[in-house]
């Protein structure tokens, strides 16, 4: 069965809970919508956090979010053939994948596209007081190139879209921080996938990033609930 919720931010007590009521084993899946929080201080802390979630009986698929680094550029990652697209792992925690961005996987017949990262828009706040922030969070013009080169052999044709942020249009500006001046937050990565969203036929677009739960048409923003992954 695969399943599929929105950040962690390496909190996994809900995840723990989830597989407990579910009876799950290591092969269910959990897709993570970005911001899993494994990948985030680089020390023991991210060793910790991922051998308790090792240890639990599920395999994670995670998108990258804006609150991590990438794993392609962490030494001990290594990538190899999944589903029928490549993700990258380490040897100590072979059931915590992370997806690469641009890449088409095979999850029960159903085409599905991985589109991650995001601006953050804490990130002279995580900078002035020394916490983690990573200039790669956002996908990069070599990443937006994979993308639509996929997307041109798919002939702009999938049936489900994974992302951590969200086209322009469905920004959930009702959950916006107050006291954020918008003019001054990049956009870039939301108005690209706003212009691949017009063109590209698809039948469900998910979401993570606003730390709500939304449904508007065929997209699905989520947080801490769970679903069980598809087109529905």
């Amino acid at each position: 069965m695969i399943y599929i919720t929105g950040d962690t931010h390496g909190r996994f007590g809900r995840v723990e809970m989830f597989c407990a009521r579910m009876d799950t084993t290591k092969e269910d899946i959990l897709i993570i919508l970005g911001d899993a929080g494994l990948n985030y201080y680089g020390d023991s802390r991210d060793r910790r956090t991922k051998e308790y979630l090792e240890s639990l009986p599920i395999t994670v698929f995670a998108i990258h979010g804006n609150h991590e680094m990438r794993p392609s550029s962490i030494p001990t990652y290594r990538d190899k053939l999944w589903h029928g697209g490549s993700v990258y792992y380490e040897g100590k925690y072979p059931s915590l994948l992370f997806a690469k961005d641009g890449e088409v996987f095979d999850f029960d017949g159903l085409q599905t596209i991985v589109i991650g990262g995001a601006y953050s828009i804490d990130m002279m706040y995580r900078l002035a007081r020394g916490y983690g922030w990573w200039p790669d969070e956002q996908p990069s013009d070599e990443i937006k190139k994979c993308v639509e080169h996929q997307l041109d052999s798919l002939r702009w044709k999938v049936d489900v879209v994974l992302s951590h942020t969200v086209p322009v249009r469905y920004e959930p500006t009702e959950v916006f921080l107050q006291g954020i001046d918008q003019s001054t937050v990049d956009k870039s990565t939301e108005e690209w996938l706003g212009k691949i969203e017009e063109r590209l036929a698809y039948r469900k677009w998910y979401a993570g990033h606003y730390h709500t739960v939304k449904k508007v048409d065929k997209l699905q923003i989520m947080y801490e609930d769970f679903d069980a992954f598809g087109c529905n």
